[in-house]
């Protein structure tokens, strides 16, 4: 079984409400997921925007520790390096150099950029300090991601 990730927000390869992006109050939007694996021991997502203009995609929300009972992060997830819900996860530093999720925010009349929200299901607790980068999150879980999925949103000013 696969793992699937959707939003109550928006579908996948559509756009993203104004109220999750840096044009709004710039909320992370609602996500749910099923099919873990069995052997899952932590969740972790990543966000990041690959049409941004720059040499990487552009990082905006890394979010590891998230408890393997967890099927849904809420809508405005508190942009804070540990959560209280879900217990234990934490947050780690993106490209605009915040904690936490910071939405689509892509230059005016630079086209339509693409959101990967991707989902990880990793067979270890990764044990990372809060505000780590996307890198090293990517580095901590070579060799244990047991499955993953892939929500796509778009945006554009």
């Amino acid at each position: 079984m696969a793992i699937h990730l959707e939003s109550s927000a928006f579908g996948h390869q559509e756009r993203v409400p104004v109220r999750f992006t840096g044009d709004g109050p710039n909320l992370s939007p609602p996500l749910t997921w099923s099919g873990i694996p069995e052997k899952t021991m932590e969740l972790a997502l990543i966000v990041d925007d690959p049409d941004a203009p720059s040499p990487d995609p552009w990082v905006h929300w890394v979010i590891y520790g998230i408890p393997v009972g967890t099927a849904a992060l809420p809508e405005g997830v508190p942009k804070k390096e540990e959560l209280f819900e879900p217990a234990g996860a934490r947050q780690g530093t993106n490209d605009f150099r915040r904690i936490g999720y910071s939405g689509p925010a892509p230059p005016r009349g630079h086209g339509t950029h693409r959101y990967f929200f991707k989902l990880y299901a990793l067979d270890k607790k990764l044990e990372l300090p809060v505000g780590v980068r996307k890198q090293r999150l990517l580095d901590a879980m070579s060799g244990h991601i047991l499955g993953q999925a892939e929500l796509i949103g778009t945006y554009s000013r």
